[in-house]
């Protein structure tokens, strides 16, 4: 069943759509607090857009294709309060909470990037004319899982800084490279002037991409608990 948006209305914060909503004014939002929650809820509404992808891949859902549409404008909305509201309320606070709303900014704007992503993949999926290969589907639903896993560590990691889930969140990325790694090689012994496959392979790079994007909100959260950033510390010390 396509999940949308409204699934993470968990949270405190509001979306800012009073121009979508004539007569109804928008409410007060830009502290600290209120930015940091409606970056968690981003994290929320990319992690939907990678859940109805899985539906769309394996039902050819129009609703999941309307919710990863309905998700890539929200995202879209939240980065864009969030950079209009940081700079008056970076500046209310001490240097901790200032590295958190930084945090909070960086995070959206991959987050958005991921929404796009997901969006791409969305209308390449709707574009095409032809099935996609059952064992093709299967990869790409993998891989689409493993970054809705991805992001859901992410969540959690920041809700509760826990460094453990930015740990987890490295390790599944090397997962959906290797999906996607698998899926090229397959394509590229296929005879030249087949394109049966290049719809595959832009899907399944995409969705790559968007494994790389979470991997910046992992070190993102390294860098806002260990005050450090990760591509300071060995490969081998973090993998561990």
């Amino acid at each position: 069943m396509p999940r949308k948006t409204l699934s993470s209305q968990n949270l405190d914060v509001e979306e800012s759509d009073a121009s979508a909503r004539p007569g109804k004014a928008e409410p007060r939002l830009g502290g600290p607090d209120d930015l940091a929650r409606l970056a968690l809820k981003a994290c929320l509404i990319a992690r939907d857009a990678a859940f109805n992808v899985h539906d769309l891949l394996t039902d050819s859902s129009r609703m999941a294709f309307l919710a990863i549409k309905e998700c890539e404008q929200e995202l879209d909305r939240i980065e864009r309060q969030i950079d209009e509201r940081l700079p008056a309320a970076i500046t209310r606070v001490n240097e901790a909470r200032a590295r958190q709303l930084l945090s909070s900014l960086k995070s959206t704007t991959d987050l958005e990037r991921i929404g796009d992503l997901m969006m791409s993949v969305a209308m390449r999926k709707q574009a095409r004319t032809s099935k996609i290969a059952a064992a093709d589907v299967r990869q790409l639903v993998q891989m689409s899982s493993r970054l809705r896993d991805m992001l859901d560590l992410i969540h959690t990691g920041f809700s509760t800084l826990d460094l453990e889930c930015a740990r987890k969140v490295l390790q599944m990325d090397k997962e959906i490279d290797q999906i996607c790694h698998d899926l090229f090689q397959k394509y590229l012994a296929v005879a030249e002037g087949d394109t049966t496959g290049f719809d595959v392979l832009l899907m399944a790079q995409a969705l790559e991409r968007a494994g790389d994007h979470t991997t910046n909100l992992a070190e993102d959260l390294y860098s806002l608990i260990e005050g450090r950033s990760l591509r300071h510390v060995p490969k081998k010390k973090t993998a561990n």
